[in-house]
């Protein structure tokens, strides 16, 4: 089954082969078909958002199945109304225009700084699938989000990773860097995230496994 991938972010591609690692699937990304234009993404949780971006690239490709996803970053230590909660606004924070690594990076280490130099964050993850017409949704439950938070801190590491650059800022909870993807599957399958995103995919994409 080839399957459009709504991203072109190298780093998500790779996610979704690893979740989907022994199935009978290949991917196609918007860079590969020329895909430029964007949907609104005006959802308030990130499995909005991810449905509202599924419906709207499914056409470009209404032959393939297609999948899309939306991540939400949160402070424990903000109140979710707070101007300064990222939220789904990752990128784009308080209506700030569209910032690169590095100038997320900046901000947020200036953020963290702002909240004592370590922050309790978590990221909400939704996902959705369309594929035939019909249209599939997927979050995580806040609460499990939270139990598997990280710190977010004020200074920097070296290292960074394309696509992911809040990873050159985070901690685990046990002070282990945040930044391979090894160490990021990890901490999915400890709260067995991995485990319930493939079986929603198979069920969504009618495959079996």
């Amino acid at each position: 089954m080839e399957i459009l991938l709504g991203t072109t972010n190298p780093s998500k591609v790779g996610y979704f082969e690893r979740v989907l690692e022994g199935l009978d699937v290949s991917f196609v990304t918007l860079r590969d078909l020329g895909i430029t234009d964007e949907p609104e993404e005006c959802g308030a949780t990130p499995e909005e958002n991810a449905r509202i971006k599924a419906a709207f690239y499914h056409r470009y490709a209404p032959q393939d199945a297609v999948i899309c996803a939306d991540s939400g970053l949160y402070f424990d230590a903000l109140p979710l109304d707070d101007p300064r909660q990222p939220g789904l606004h990752v990128r784009t924070p308080g209506g700030r225009p569209r910032m690169n690594d590095e100038e997320m990076i900046a901000y947020y280490a200036s953020l963290s700084h702002e909240l004592g130099g370590r922050v309790l964050a978590y990221y909400l993850d939704g996902a959705a699938v369309m594929r035939e017409g019909r249209m599939y949704g997927f979050q995580e439950p806040r609460e499990q989000a939270r139990s598997s938070g990280f710190y977010l801190l004020d200074t920097p590491c070296e290292a960074r990773r394309p696509g992911w650059p809040l990873d050159s800022l985070s901690v685990e909870l046990n002070g282990c860097p945040f930044l391979s993807p090894e160490r990021r599957m990890q901490v999915q399958q400890s709260r067995h995230y991995k485990e319930r995103l493939r079986a929603f995919l198979q069920n969504a994409l009618g495959i079996m496994g």
